[in-house]
């Protein structure tokens, strides 16, 4: 009677499997591992998922707010910012309103006489 796992057959599924997974191992480290590493020398960011190297991109250039100075420091300023142009257009309308006044009163007196 002859065995389906012999010694020689066993020896040679271990062997495979073996060769498989070494393989596995160096395709992972190939194209999953080394891309990632040569990325960190260079100084970029590497997604391991979608392995893609992408430069970081520094804050305060997204947001063109000086460096150090926090989010809420920096709506802060804005919000000064536009309290003052609030204040020149009201500061315009009431300017024109007097203006219109002073004119109308200047016709008024122009039409009494």
């Amino acid at each position: 009677m002859k065995r389906f796992l012999t010694i020689r057959r066993l020896s040679i599924i271990f062997f495979t499997l073996f060769a498989v997974t070494l393989a596995g191992v160096f395709v992972l480290q190939r194209f999953w591992v080394d891309p990632g590493e040569r990325c960190s020398a260079k100084g970029y960011w590497y997604d391991l998922e979608t392995r893609i190297c992408a430069q970081p991109i520094y804050v305060p250039d997204i947001t063109k707010r000086p460096e150090g100075m926090s989010r809420a420091e920096a709506s802060a300023e804005a919000n000064r910012d536009l309290v003052k142009l609030e204040e020149q257009i009201a500061a315009d309308k009431r300017a024109r309103a007097a203006a219109t006044e002073a004119e109308r009163q200047r016709v008024e007196d122009l039409r009494s006489r």
